[in-house]
């Protein structure tokens, strides 16, 4: 996003994050925008997060006021140290062209190029790692989100408990289902609801603060401090472990700062988020002084008995809103690590022609959903699910607070201020890591399971492709020894276009050559045409392409394109036409010639583990084929197989 536009004017997309349709639209409307995007997790965080700080500092028993006072204090003083300053005033400082989230941090570090055994390496790896922790995050958010909701069936409906595993799963599995046809119209409304919600939940909260508005001394660290100081070691660990569910979902202000930008993420956060998160814990707070008996489910006893169903119902939309934005995410997160070269070509839909990037990603989609479903299976509630969660965040939190540190640095601020200010923040993320490694045996392996399998992939897909690139280049020969051939045995040259796809900035393409050797004819007009991904998130349409005559009737074609965009060839060479009178002919006679590479295993090769080779050839020979990923039309596609060996 453009945020050097006039200020009363933004770009907004109501529908996934990071993609949609683009809108010409006031701040409050981005910021409507942005409580059903940004905040959906977060913001139903107060269905489970306090119960269970509360649980933990209980440590069985009926909650003391002590208890109570510290928890509220707790979870207060994370909103506004995490979130509000680390993130909202600090994090979102370091954007890459409006872009944010932890792939936008390995750009700006330039360690998407990284040589193995440099400084920059060891960053890409831990940002990897960041990278991957975030499916395992999104594997839990949908199950405990929506099982923490309909779980407050069980205060007027005890009959109806045994439902609320099968009626999550089926909700779930609808949710899963309809990824495929875009969820556009889904979120067209995520926005009002958000903001229903946040109005529910400040309003409830305030209700119970009536009650025992004393609880307002919770404001005053000195509680949470005192609670940590005289509580039993274990007991003080299990309790900031549960806080820090209060805060999971902050990560995403990063993360989708370029669907809204800072502003508008800012102002939906100080203005209504945070009060009715602050409302809310307190009221909940301010019950369980008055009724400690009220600990089974503080945030459904706040409401009235009449607004009991209606509130679940509420619940249930806004934890269905959250759990599309974690799974959206995820397709927009999977399309940046492809186009970087992280992750194999797989399967990208656009799910709407009218819409810039509503995008579905059938693995991904399937893959999650096999782990979301499995965690609700496995877990069984809320309560379970608590024990899982917040272990992969808080990790994801860490490595963000310490590549934004070097980030900062590289920009030129005072490395001694910077130390100062992240390593505070750095040990709190530290503190809050250490204390949900408790939950390990608990179900914390679960999403860093998913996490450490993911990252793994990334890192072998990224080992082998750059193996692959060396073996190429060595087989590939130069223009000018090409050319000299070309000149002195002439092919025949019939009439037409020919596109090469090539992934080299230099040197003849391995198919061109295999063409030539086989067939020896030429078309009379042929093109090299590389399709690169820069590391900005989009690129201007009139940056597309740019045009190099190698003479002989060769042309080499470089379109660009940012990680946060779709690559297509046709397009690409539509825009290349109108280029210093590059001459194409008939665009949809042209045919374009891909490598489809045979890549065979090297047992004495010292570049990867024989193990480690067949996983990247097993993920090589099962990508999506370079025609239909690059959006070639079938009929004008001829493939030619290359072997290469690692």
């Amino acid at each position: 996003m453009n945020l050097a536009a006039p200020a009363r004017w933004i770009f907004l997309t109501l529908s996934a994050p990071k993609e949609g349709t683009w809108l010409r639209v006031r701040p409050t409307a981005a910021t409507l925008g942005a409580l059903g995007i940004v905040y959906g997790d977060i913001g139903t965080s107060p269905l489970y997060a306090f119960r269970e700080a509360v649980k933990a500092a209980s440590a069985g028993s009926a909650p003391t006021p002590e208890a109570v006072l510290g928890a509220v204090s707790l979870i207060a003083w994370s909103l506004i140290l995490v979130v509000s300053l680390k993130y909202a005033v600090l994090i979102l400082r370091a954007d890459n062209h409006g872009e944010g989230g932890i792939m936008a941090l390995l750009v700006l570090l330039r360690a998407r190029r990284a040589r193995p055994g440099t400084w920059r390496n060891s960053i890409l790896i831990l940002g990897l790692v960041g990278a991957a922790l975030l499916y395992g995050d999104g594997a839990i958010t949908p199950a405990i989100s929506v099982l923490s909701a309909l779980e407050g069936l069980r205060l007027d409906a005890p009959a109806l408990a045994g439902g609320v595993l099968p009626i999550t799963f089926a909700i779930l599995v609808g949710l899963f289902l309809v990824q495929r046809r875009g969820t556009g119209f889904i979120g067209q409304i995520f926005g009002p609801i958000m903001l229903a919600w946040f109005i529910a939940i400040g309003l409830l909260g305030l209700r119970g603060i009536v009650l025992e508005p004393g609880i307002f001394t919770a404001f005053n660290p000195l509680h949470a401090l005192a609670f940590l100081i005289h509580a039993p070691p274990l007991v003080a660990l299990a309790v900031l472990g549960a806080t820090f569910l209060a805060v999971t979902g902050g990560e995403a202000m990063y993360a989708d700062m370029g669907h809204f930008g800072r502003v508008p993420i800012r102002l939906a956060w100080f203005s209504i988020v945070l009060p009715a998160l602050v409302l809310n814990y307190f009221g909940q707070g301010a019950l369980l002084l008055t009724d400690p008996q009220a600990l089974e489910n503080p945030f459904y006893r706040l409401g009235p008995t009449w607004f009991h169903y209606g509130l679940v119902a509420l619940a249930t939309l806004a934890t269905i809103v959250a759990s599309q934005a974690i799974i959206s995410g995820a397709f927009s997160l999977t399309r940046q690590a492809i186009q970087l070269g992280f992750l194999p070509r797989m399967t990208v839909r656009h799910t709407a022609s009218a819409q810039r990037g509503q995008i579905y990603v059938p693995v991904v989609n399937w893959t999650l959903a096999v782990a979301t479903l499995g965690s609700v299976v496995a877990f069984g509630s809320s309560d379970n699910l608590a024990g899982a969660y917040g272990i992969a965040v808080s990790l994801l939190m860490a490595i963000t607070t310490l590549l934004a540190a070097l980030v900062a640095i590289q920009w030129g601020f005072n490395p001694v201020l910077v130390i100062a200010v992240n390593g505070f923040f750095l040990l709190i993320d530290l503190s809050y890591f250490a204390a949900n490694s408790l939950k390990l045996l608990q179900g914390g392996w679960f999403p860093l399971l998913i996490a450490a399998s993911v990252a793994f992939v990334m890192l072998t897909w990224r080992r082998g492709r750059l193996l692959s690139e060396k073996a190429l280049a060595n087989l590939r020969v130069s223009e000018k020894e090409f050319i000299t051939n070309l000149l002195a045995r002439p092919p025949a040259r019939p009439e037409g276009t020919a596109a090469f796809l090539t992934s080299a900035s230099v040197g003849i393409p391995l198919t061109l050559t295999h063409h030539l050797k086989h067939i020896y004819a030429l078309h009379e007009r042929v093109l090299l045409v590389e399709l690169r991904t820069l590391e900005v998130p989009r690129v201007p349409e009139g940056q597309r392409a740019k045009v190099q005559d190698l003479a002989s009737g060769l042309t080499r074609v470089v379109l660009h394109y940012g990680f946060m965009e779709s690559p297509s060839a046709p397009e690409g060479l539509r825009r290349a036409c109108g280029v210093d009178q590059l001459s194409c002919g008939n665009l949809s006679k042209i045919s374009y010639y891909v490598g489809r590479a045979t890549i065979v295993s090297n047992a004495r090769s010292a570049g990867m583990w024989a193990w480690r080779e067949r996983l990247y050839v097993f993920m090589q020979r099962n990508a999506e084929l370079s025609g239909a990923y690059f959006r070639i039309p079938v009929a004008q596609v001829v493939e030619m197989g290359i072997e290469i060996e690692l």
